[in-house]
């Protein structure tokens, strides 16, 4: 929120739009998209002028034909990690349920646990018949644990063998294919969630996007489930975003800025993208290269550095998400598009469909 500028007109729309309760719609449980389609860019596309409000129906694979020569287009490259964990208690046998968050040192993860009153410093737990095992150090933020692990060969097999993708609680479906939770580009591990919007782009696709003259530039946000957290405050203000890691390097950098320099738009591919950018870009308008934390909470009445366009999914109702899309695309706009989405029954959330924010 530090990185905030707000103008007098901006200011008063942030004060008219600081209740939760201002982003909600009401969506069938239906529409909720439980499995991936077969071809990834055959999903729909609504495409919304954040300008006049209006809006079109498209399929995605039509992208092409809203990206000009020169434009930016910034993808963030951060791997799924199998990270949900199966296993037992090793005193009692009891079944306990581990998700890995966040990487602390290289055998030590901030996770979630379920049920944690059964996990407190000392317990330990036992994975694949002993393959992998933990022993719980500390309770942390929002009732989350420090986890040091035991095993023998190379973490990230083992968590190859023995993890599960963490999808979303809204998907009940098992996920036959696993590489459907990860974008074609994904290439760094770290993330506890995917980033979904880039789940619509094939190789193809992107192939002919590049040969139309478009950058694309890489960034690494490594997503957390606190992206995804249910805002608990009636005012937004005094919502707690927790912090997820990004790396920018100085080749992206440069491509970015080169964009922007010789008059092309930067389009970000998801609010992960986005909150990188606009984490990493100083209020000239440069990206300047880096690694770090960021917790930028970003809703109505914030001024983008970075973003003049954005590719994304739909989001949650009351989701800070949806706060961030409204940001850049005005409250109103954001929630009579998604009113006619619903309408028209479109798919939602992260296996579902998408929109273009122009």
């Amino acid at each position: 929120m530090s990185k905030e500028v707000l103008d007098s007109s901006e200011k008063q729309l942030s004060e008219n739009s600081m209740s939760v309760h201002d982003y909600y719609y009401d969506l069938p449980e239906r529409l909720i998209a439980q499995d991936p389609l077969e071809d990834r860019s055959s999903s729909r596309l609504l495409v919304l002028d954040r300008n006049t409000g209006d809006y079109e129906d498209k399929h995605f694979s039509d992208i092409i034909d809203y990206l000009n020569e020169g434009d930016c287009l910034v993808i963030n490259n951060t791997k799924v990690i199998p990270a949900r964990l199966l296993g037992k208690k090793k005193e009692t046998g009891a079944a306990i349920e581990v998700l890995l968050l966040k990487r602390k040192t290289a055998d030590e993860w901030e996770c979630i646990v379920k049920p944690g009153k059964k996990l407190r410093p000392g317990a330990e737990v036992t994975f694949g018949d002993g393959l992998l095992e933990g022993e719980i150090l500390e309770v942390v933020d929002e009732g989350n644990r420090i986890i040091k692990f035991k095993y023998e060969g190379i973490f990230e097999e083992i968590l190859d063998k023995l993890g599960k993708m963490p999808l979303p609680p809204y998907i009940t479906h098992e996920l036959k294919d696993k590489d459907r939770y990860q974008t074609v580009y994904a290439k760094y591990d770290g993330s506890a969630a995917a980033p979904t919007a880039g789940l619509h782009f094939t190789k193809e696709l992107l192939k002919k996007i590049e040969d139309k003259g478009i950058i694309i530039a890489n960034v690494t946000l490594h997503v957390g489930l606190g992206t995804f957290r249910p805002v608990k405050v009636d005012n937004i203000l005094e919502h707690h975003m927790h912090s997820e890691y990004y790396v920018v390097e100085k080749e992206e950098a440069d491509k970015i800025n080169n964009a922007r320099a010789n008059g092309g738009r930067i389009i970000a591919v998801g609010t992960t993208s986005s909150r990188t950018l606009e984490t990493v870009t100083n209020d000239d308008g440069i990206v300047i290269p880096g690694s770090g934390d960021t917790s930028i909470f970003i809703y109505p009445g914030y001024k983008f550095k970075a973003v003049d366009c954005l590719i994304t999914n739909f989001h949650l109702p009351e989701s800070t998400l949806v706060m961030l899309v409204s940001a850049l695309a005005g409250r109103d706009n954001v929630l009579n598009a998604y009113k006619h989405a619903v309408e028209e029954e479109y798919r939602f959330f992260s296996f579902g469909d998408a929109m273009f924010i122009k």
